[in-house]
């Protein structure tokens, strides 16, 4: 299947910089990710989203699944279940671009988290 790939541009504008503050992720009330190395990423008009290193996050819980979306500016989105130690699982509640389009390669090795699955804490450092 042949894919459109957009590059960001004025209409729908890409920006990735460094979080510089502590980012902690937890699902199901465990702490699932801790890291002072996040990355913010602004999308067009979309909320800001962090990117994690993969390093930074408890991979004990996750479960890499089957799931596959597709984003013209980034490109393949895979993505991970959390079993979270209180039995509580969330699907597919994180996703990762293993290999990011060249526009947004900053991204590669990290993941992020659906904030309205989990619960994203910001703290300025």
């Amino acid at each position: 299947m042949t894919r459109t790939v957009k590059i960001p541009d004025a209409s729908h504008p890409i920006a990735i910089r460094p979080t510089s503050a502590r980012v902690t992720v937890r699902v199901g009330g465990a702490v699932v990710a801790e890291t002072d190395n996040a990355l913010s990423l602004a999308e067009a008009s979309y909320p800001v989203v962090q990117y994690i290193p993969l390093a930074d996050v408890d991979q004990s819980l996750l479960e890499r699944t089957t799931t596959q979306t597709y984003c013209p500016y980034k490109g393949d989105a895979s993505y991970f279940t959390v079993n979270a130690p209180d039995g509580s699982t969330e699907a597919d509640v994180i996703w990762t671009y293993d290999h990011p389009y060249p526009s947004v390669a900053e991204i590669a090795g990290h993941v992020a988290f659906y904030p309205d699955r989990s619960e994203i804490t910001v703290e300025p450092a």
